[in-house]
């Protein structure tokens, strides 16, 4: 095991935006980080320094969160052109409770500061910092109503073409949309039968959302030529979110025994649709918990349901993308306040937890040790002999799975996460 030890600490670096490049095989125009557990501002502020040091020195000019892709724009209006303020965006642009986190509102005040120093400098608007959120509008306990997705993808298309070549009326959707809280009823994601997602007014607007995105797709040379590439841009972001939030509810009423690996598996495509949209635009930094944006399939198990199974947005964008797309997985020693202790020696976050030193960040008071590792190194070192899979005493931490490290690119590995 010493021999082990010492290859793994030779495959260890500092973790900085060189370090990170270094790994890769070219520079991706998707570069995910994951963590294993959500709410840790330690660990969000590390993220704050790997994502500031790759905008800053290699060019990355979009930050994407697994937050509301809607609630998202207000958030990007904000940091690209001052609209709003800060206690206004971080309140209402978020999802989760994301919004309520000190290293999120850093972020989105550091990355304000950025584009306010780049517009000193002359950096054109289309150098500028980008935030997006890349999740769509999907809480645990319900889904959102489709109802502001799909009214501002009819009132784009209003906008720009001839009424007659609308499917139908703003008017008609909001009569079929009802009221906001028949779609968001809580009670649905465990009782199917309390959801709208298969009454007849769900499939006329399935229809609908499908002829509204056709068209929007159909006109997109005139459209083009009479839009802002940010108006085009937000109308597809609408209009995926449009249909993908009726697919939900569809699988939301659902009684098969697909019916979570259905529902998941239809967010991670929604996150997916979202991230491959903003590769397009250009380079993209995500951050997001480790099994949205691993390639292999993911899995857990849901309260007393069978264990579900779904394909990542990571490993959907990385079968589009290629070496274009990479993935940085994060691993933890211990999180005690959440009673995760020292990793048992045979685990590879014991093998991780044993190695002689770590890395320090020098500028904050509260430095987590922490270091980078080729996962393709570590995997070698390992050889066959992998570590057993650790298992977490607290349902809020995934540890990694030691059978994943071939197609991770990079492991970053802190060591003791402090409670906050």
């Amino acid at each position: 095991m010493a021999t082990d030890i010492q290859e793994i600490t030779e495959a260890t670096h500092a973790l900085d935006a060189t370090a990170v490049l270094n790994l890769l095989p070219t520079r991706p125009r998707v570069l995910g980080l994951g963590e294993p557990t959500h709410g840790e501002d330690s660990l969000l502020d590390l993220r704050n320094d790997v994502f500031r040091q790759l905008v800053e020195q290699e060019g990355y000019r979009t930050i994407a969160l697994e937050s509301d892709c809607l609630r998202g724009l207000a958030v990007d209006a904000y940091v690209t052109s001052g609209t709003g303020t800060l206690d206004e965006v971080m309140a209402h642009g978020f999802s989760h409770g994301w919004g309520a986190s000190a290293a999120n509102r850093a972020l989105v005040r550091w990355m304000r500061a950025y584009n306010v120093r780049a517009d000193h400098d002359g950096r054109p608007a289309s150098d500028r910092l980008r935030f997006a959120g890349f999740d769509g509008p999907l809480e645990i306990t319900h889904a959102e109503s489709p109802r502001q997705a799909l009214l501002a993808l009819h009132g784009h298309l209003a906008a720009h073409l001839p009424a007659d070549l609308l499917p139908c009326t703003a008017q008609t959707l909001d009569d079929l949309l009802g009221t906001d809280d028949r779609w968001t009823e809580p009670a649905a994601m465990m009782d199917p039968e309390r959801s709208v997602g298969q009454s007849p007014e769900a499939r006329q607007l399935r229809l609908y959302a499908d002829d509204l995105t056709a068209l929007l797709e159909a006109q997109s040379p005139h459209l083009l030529a009479t839009c802002t590439p940010d108006e085009q841009q937000r109308a597809h972001l609408h209009a995926r979110t449009a249909t993908g939030l009726l697919r939900y509810h569809h699988w939301m009423a659902d009684t098969s025994p697909v019916r979570m690996s259905r529902l998941i598996g239809i967010r991670d495509h929604m996150m997916a649709g979202n991230l491959l949209a903003l590769a397009e635009r250009g380079t993209v930094l995500v951050h997001a918990q480790n099994s949205h944006l691993q390639r292999e399939k993911s899995s857990m198990r849901m309260w007393d349901q069978p264990l579900v199974e779904w394909w990542s947005a990571g490993a959907l964008v990385s079968a589009r993308l290629g070496e274009e797309y990479a993935f940085l997985a994060t691993a933890l020693g211990t999180i005690r306040h959440q009673g995760v202790d020292t990793p048992p020696p045979d685990t590879l976050e014991g093998l991780l937890y044993a190695l002689p030193e770590g890395h320090r960040t020098p500028d904050r008071e509260d430095p987590l040790e922490h270091c980078l590792l080729d996962a393709a190194r570590l995997a070698t070192a390992l050889g066959d002999q992998r570590p057993r899979p650790r298992v977490s005493p607290w349902f809020g931490y995934a540890p990694l799975d030691p059978a994943h490290l071939e197609s991770i690119d990079g492991v970053v590995f802190v060591k003791d996460v402090p409670q906050r």
